[in-house]
Protein backbone atom coordinates (compact mmCIF):
# COMPACT_ATOMS: atom_id res chain seq x y z
CA UNK A 1 0.00 0.00 0.00
CA UNK A 2 1.34 3.24 -0.79
CA UNK A 3 1.37 6.11 1.34
CA UNK A 4 2.77 9.38 1.55
CA UNK A 5 4.99 10.59 4.59
CA UNK A 6 6.91 13.75 5.49
CA UNK A 7 10.50 14.25 5.59
CA UNK A 8 13.15 16.91 6.50
CA UNK A 9 15.51 18.29 3.25
CA UNK A 10 18.53 20.87 3.69
CA UNK A 11 18.65 23.74 2.12
CA UNK A 12 21.11 25.77 0.15
CA UNK A 13 21.09 28.51 2.54
CA UNK A 14 21.31 26.22 5.45
CA UNK A 15 17.93 25.60 6.83
CA UNK A 16 15.78 22.91 6.63
CA UNK A 17 12.41 22.64 4.47
CA UNK A 18 9.55 19.62 5.32
CA UNK A 19 8.74 17.31 2.35
CA UNK A 20 6.75 15.09 1.19
CA UNK A 21 7.75 11.89 -0.29
CA UNK A 22 5.60 8.98 -1.73
CA UNK A 23 6.68 5.71 0.10
CA UNK A 24 5.66 2.13 -0.64
CA UNK A 25 7.28 0.72 2.88
CA UNK A 26 7.40 -2.38 4.44
CA UNK A 27 10.77 -2.04 6.41
CA UNK A 28 11.77 -4.89 3.76
CA UNK A 29 15.70 -5.25 3.19
CA UNK A 30 15.66 -3.71 0.17
CA UNK A 31 15.29 -0.04 -0.16
CA UNK A 32 15.01 1.48 -2.96
CA UNK A 33 15.28 5.09 -3.48
CA UNK A 34 13.84 6.88 -6.57
CA UNK A 35 15.35 10.73 -7.67
CA UNK A 36 12.49 11.61 -10.08
CA UNK A 37 12.90 13.77 -13.36
CA UNK A 38 13.07 17.49 -13.22
CA UNK A 39 11.15 20.26 -14.91
CA UNK A 40 9.23 19.42 -17.75
CA UNK A 41 9.99 15.69 -17.80
CA UNK A 42 9.00 15.30 -14.29
CA UNK A 43 5.24 15.55 -15.46
CA UNK A 44 5.26 13.26 -18.45
CA UNK A 45 7.19 10.59 -16.65
CA UNK A 46 5.52 10.90 -12.87
CA UNK A 47 2.90 8.08 -13.64
CA UNK A 48 5.77 5.79 -15.55
CA UNK A 49 8.02 6.31 -11.96
CA UNK A 50 5.08 5.10 -9.80
CA UNK A 51 4.06 2.27 -11.85
CA UNK A 52 7.49 1.27 -11.97
CA UNK A 53 7.82 1.82 -7.81
CA UNK A 54 4.49 -0.65 -7.61
CA UNK A 55 5.53 -3.44 -9.69
CA UNK A 56 8.47 -3.35 -7.35
CA UNK A 57 6.30 -3.18 -4.37
CA UNK A 58 4.75 -6.45 -5.45
CA UNK A 59 8.48 -7.62 -5.83
CA UNK A 60 9.17 -7.08 -2.32
CA UNK A 61 11.31 -3.69 -2.62
CA UNK A 62 10.70 -0.77 -0.52
CA UNK A 63 10.31 2.45 -2.70
CA UNK A 64 10.85 5.87 -1.82
CA UNK A 65 9.97 8.88 -4.39
CA UNK A 66 11.24 12.22 -2.27
CA UNK A 67 10.27 15.73 -3.34
CA UNK A 68 13.17 17.86 -4.06
CA UNK A 69 13.17 21.16 -2.59
CA UNK A 70 11.45 23.63 -5.23
CA UNK A 71 9.87 19.94 -6.89
CA UNK A 72 6.24 18.71 -7.27
CA UNK A 73 4.21 19.72 -4.05
CA UNK A 74 7.13 20.90 -2.24
CA UNK A 75 6.60 24.88 -0.80
CA UNK A 76 10.19 25.94 -1.45
CA UNK A 77 10.93 27.94 -3.74
CA UNK A 78 12.56 26.45 -7.04
CA UNK A 79 14.12 29.86 -8.12
CA UNK A 80 15.95 29.49 -4.48
CA UNK A 81 17.54 25.66 -5.11
CA UNK A 82 20.51 24.82 -6.90
CA UNK A 83 22.23 21.53 -8.12
CA UNK A 84 24.60 21.45 -5.32
CA UNK A 85 21.37 21.86 -2.63
CA UNK A 86 19.69 19.02 -4.61
CA UNK A 87 22.43 16.48 -4.74
CA UNK A 88 22.31 17.05 -0.68
CA UNK A 89 19.08 16.93 -0.29
CA UNK A 90 19.09 13.78 -1.96
CA UNK A 91 21.96 12.35 -0.12
CA UNK A 92 19.87 13.30 2.87
CA UNK A 93 16.84 11.50 1.57
CA UNK A 94 19.06 8.20 1.21
CA UNK A 95 20.11 8.20 4.50
CA UNK A 96 16.61 9.32 6.20
CA UNK A 97 15.33 6.59 4.64
CA UNK A 98 17.74 3.72 4.88
CA UNK A 99 18.18 3.39 1.33
CA UNK A 100 20.30 0.24 0.26
CA UNK A 101 19.95 0.91 -3.53
CA UNK A 102 19.07 3.72 -6.08
CA UNK A 103 17.23 4.19 -9.36
CA UNK A 104 17.40 7.99 -11.09
CA UNK A 105 15.84 8.58 -14.27
CA UNK A 106 16.16 11.25 -16.79
CA UNK A 107 18.28 14.15 -15.34
CA UNK A 108 17.29 13.23 -11.60
CA UNK A 109 20.96 11.55 -12.12
CA UNK A 110 22.48 14.74 -11.82
CA UNK A 111 21.70 14.61 -8.22
CA UNK A 112 22.69 11.09 -7.50
CA UNK A 113 24.46 10.69 -4.74
CA UNK A 114 27.74 8.93 -4.72
CA UNK A 115 27.68 5.87 -2.58
CA UNK A 116 24.30 4.36 -3.59
CA UNK A 117 24.30 0.78 -6.10
CA UNK A 118 21.68 0.65 -8.44
CA UNK A 119 20.22 1.74 -11.53
CA UNK A 120 19.62 4.95 -14.21
CA UNK A 121 17.11 5.05 -16.64
CA UNK A 122 17.53 7.16 -19.83
CA UNK A 123 20.34 9.37 -17.93
CA UNK A 124 20.83 12.88 -19.71
CA UNK A 125 23.22 15.72 -18.17
CA UNK A 126 21.32 18.92 -16.87
CA UNK A 127 22.87 21.05 -20.57
CA UNK A 128 20.86 18.69 -22.65
CA UNK A 129 17.68 19.16 -20.95
CA UNK A 130 18.52 22.94 -20.72
CA UNK A 131 18.92 22.73 -24.65
CA UNK A 132 15.61 21.66 -25.06
CA UNK A 133 13.73 23.42 -22.39
CA UNK A 134 15.47 26.31 -24.55
CA UNK A 135 14.30 25.13 -27.95
CA UNK A 136 10.65 24.92 -27.02
CA UNK A 137 10.60 28.28 -25.27
CA UNK A 138 12.08 29.56 -28.87
CA UNK A 139 9.73 27.69 -30.93
CA UNK A 140 6.66 29.72 -28.77
CA UNK A 141 8.36 33.00 -29.08
CA UNK A 142 8.94 32.48 -33.12
CA UNK A 143 4.85 31.21 -33.04
CA UNK A 144 3.88 34.87 -30.87
CA UNK A 145 5.68 36.19 -33.50
CA UNK A 146 8.60 37.36 -31.07
CA UNK A 147 12.22 37.53 -32.07
CA UNK A 148 14.31 35.16 -30.17
CA UNK A 149 17.98 33.64 -29.88
CA UNK A 150 18.92 30.68 -27.72
CA UNK A 151 22.87 31.99 -27.64
CA UNK A 152 21.33 35.04 -26.05
CA UNK A 153 18.85 33.69 -23.91
CA UNK A 154 21.14 31.26 -22.33
CA UNK A 155 24.05 33.94 -22.09
CA UNK A 156 21.29 36.04 -20.08
CA UNK A 157 20.00 32.99 -18.11
CA UNK A 158 24.01 32.53 -16.83
CA UNK A 159 24.09 36.08 -15.35
CA UNK A 160 20.77 36.67 -14.20
CA UNK A 161 18.65 33.25 -14.08
CA UNK A 162 15.49 32.87 -16.42
CA UNK A 163 11.79 31.52 -15.93
CA UNK A 164 12.46 28.81 -18.72
CA UNK A 165 9.33 27.53 -20.15
CA UNK A 166 7.80 28.32 -16.53
CA UNK A 167 10.04 26.91 -14.40
CA UNK A 168 12.14 29.55 -12.73
CA UNK A 169 15.88 28.98 -12.52
CA UNK A 170 18.23 30.91 -10.82
CA UNK A 171 21.88 32.07 -12.41
CA UNK A 172 23.67 29.77 -10.22
CA UNK A 173 21.51 26.51 -11.23
CA UNK A 174 21.66 27.40 -14.99
CA UNK A 175 25.45 27.57 -14.75
CA UNK A 176 25.25 24.39 -12.84
CA UNK A 177 23.22 22.45 -14.87
CA UNK A 178 24.56 23.45 -18.52
CA UNK A 179 28.58 23.20 -16.97
CA UNK A 180 28.73 19.95 -14.87
CA UNK A 181 28.86 16.76 -16.85
CA UNK A 182 26.70 13.94 -16.28
CA UNK A 183 28.31 11.91 -13.24
CA UNK A 184 30.40 8.90 -13.91
CA UNK A 185 29.43 6.06 -11.55
CA UNK A 186 30.21 2.56 -12.05
CA UNK A 187 27.72 1.57 -9.18
CA UNK A 188 25.00 2.83 -11.15
CA UNK A 189 23.48 0.41 -14.33
CA UNK A 190 21.97 1.91 -17.06
CA UNK A 191 18.30 1.16 -18.41
CA UNK A 192 18.96 2.68 -21.76
CA UNK A 193 15.54 3.72 -23.75
CA UNK A 194 16.88 0.92 -26.47
CA UNK A 195 16.24 -1.51 -23.99
CA UNK A 196 12.57 -0.99 -23.55
CA UNK A 197 9.80 -1.01 -26.27
CA UNK A 198 9.04 2.62 -28.00
CA UNK A 199 10.02 5.77 -27.43
CA UNK A 200 10.54 7.56 -24.20
CA UNK A 201 7.87 9.21 -22.70
CA UNK A 202 9.32 12.75 -22.48
CA UNK A 203 8.97 12.53 -26.69
CA UNK A 204 5.02 12.74 -26.20
CA UNK A 205 3.07 16.40 -26.01
CA UNK A 206 1.26 15.63 -22.92
CA UNK A 207 1.89 13.33 -19.77
CA UNK A 208 1.25 9.24 -20.80
CA UNK A 209 2.09 5.93 -19.35
CA UNK A 210 3.20 2.79 -21.12
CA UNK A 211 2.71 -0.60 -19.12
CA UNK A 212 5.48 -2.49 -21.15
CA UNK A 213 8.19 0.18 -20.35
CA UNK A 214 7.34 0.14 -16.60
CA UNK A 215 7.27 -3.73 -16.83
CA UNK A 216 10.51 -3.49 -18.26
CA UNK A 217 12.51 -0.93 -16.16
CA UNK A 218 10.84 -2.80 -12.74
CA UNK A 219 11.90 -6.36 -14.12
CA UNK A 220 15.46 -5.27 -15.05
CA UNK A 221 16.45 -3.37 -11.21
CA UNK A 222 13.82 -6.79 -9.17
CA UNK A 223 16.32 -9.52 -11.62
CA UNK A 224 18.87 -7.26 -10.48
CA UNK A 225 18.61 -7.20 -6.91
CA UNK A 226 17.59 -10.81 -6.68
CA UNK A 227 20.67 -11.73 -8.26
CA UNK A 228 23.33 -10.42 -5.79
Amino acid sequence: MRSFVQWTAPLPNGGTSEETALVFDKSRDYRLLVLPALFDEANKLRHLTVEVMYRLDLSGIDCILPDLPGCNDSLAPLSAQTLAGWRAAAASAAEQFRATHLLTVRTGAMCAPDTLPGWRYAPQAGARQLRSMIRAQGISAKEAGDSFSAEEFGNAARENGANLAGWSINAEMFAALSDTPLPDSELLIEIGQENLSGAGLWLRAEPDHDPEQADAIAAAIAVGLLQE
